[in-house]
């Protein structure tokens, strides 16, 4: 009997020494994983967002960091959030004395793929002569938000000259009203996500998707297929156009100065007529998109790459004859 105890004292002995070995094993690769992530920055600086007291979500100014995408920094780019909350590579500063042109969409006009010294209002500005582009970019924006923001800085779009607005179809028509989304900003200002920006090594794995099983369990998720599988069988156009109408009445456009930037190749002609019977203006890139020989958006992602956003700044000046006099 006393053998038999002393074996299963050596045994469990031997346990805890196995299990104290793996442990700090363990340790010391995700710190030695840590460390590779932080050298070869790996990871993506998400800049705070907040909440202004006009209701728009923006940005925290003045804030500098870099955007990383795909698992082996497939894209690396620096952006700069300015005085107002939005990445751009200047103030926005409207004047009657001026010609300036606001740009106003979501992650597409951000630009976080691509360094902001280098945006379409750049590449704007670099094709004309005495413009200064104002980039009001803000990811999961949609036409509310837009439209929102119009009207709570309406003192600075009335100096601004020319305002554009780009919108995805229908995706940007799924509600009539502006709501703020406390909810997201909430939920980024978490434990579980200030934990995620400080360990560098969980942010990556958060982003190449390492950690989806357990970001399921933490945050309740919808089955993303069911909801566009709902939203496409009680959602025709004749309720997208709704929404629009329902918007346009309750943030009136300036239409002498206003255009919406789309792909005609992907949007319905039902709102593209309906557009023109409210004289709309539409400003069409995807047929620059259609003709050019070289890819527009980037390997891994939707967004535009250096040549998409190229033929969008193009497509403006063309447009709205902002081009350079010879």
């Amino acid at each position: 009997m006393m053998a038999w105890i002393v074996r299963l004292f050596i045994s469990n002995s031997d346990m805890i020494k196995l299990f104290l070995k793996i442990s700090i094993y363990f340790f010391l690769i995700c710190l030695a994983l840590e460390l590779l992530v932080r050298a070869f920055h790996l990871y993506p600086e998400d800049s705070p967002r907040f909440i202004d007291e006009m209701g728009v979500e923006k940005r925290v100014p003045n804030y500098n960091g870099f955007s990383v995408t795909g698992n082996r920094r497939q894209n690396f780019s620096e952006y700069h959030i300015n005085n107002q909350g939005f990445n751009s590579y200047r103030e926005f500063e409207p004047s009657y004395d001026k010609n300036e042109l606001a740009l106003i969409g979501d992650s597409y006009i951000q630009g976080f793929h691509q360094n902001y010294y280098n945006s379409i209002g750049k590449k704007i500005e670099d094709r004309t002569k005495d413009l200064e582009v104002y980039e009001y970019g803000y990811a999961g924006w949609d036409l509310a938000d837009q439209l929102h923001l119009i009207n709570a800085y309406k003192e600075d779009f009335s100096k601004i000259d020319h305002i554009v607005i780009y919108m995805k179809y229908p995706m940007d028509l799924e509600r009539s009203t502006y709501e703020e989304n406390k909810g997201r900003i909430k939920l980024l200002n978490s434990t579980s996500f200030k934990i995620r920006d400080n360990i560098k090594l969980l942010y990556y794995a958060s982003q190449i998707g390492l950690l989806e099983p357990i970001k399921n369990l933490l945050v309740e998720k919808k089955d993303t297929e069911d909801i566009q599988e709902n939203k496409t069988n009680t959602n025709p156009d004749s309720l997208y156009l709704a929404n629009f109408d329902k918007l346009l009445a309750t943030y009136p456009l300036n239409k002498s100065k206003t255009s919406l930037l789309l792909d005609k190749r992907n949007t319905s002609p039902l709102f593209l007529d309906h557009c023109n019977k409210l004289g709309i203006d539409i400003i069409d890139f995807g047929e620059n998109f259609e003709i050019t020989k070289k890819p527009v958006t980037l390997i891994y992602d939707k967004h535009w790459n250096n040549n998409g956003r190229t033929l969008v700044a193009k497509s403006i000046i063309a447009h709205l004859k902002l081009a350079k006099q010879p």
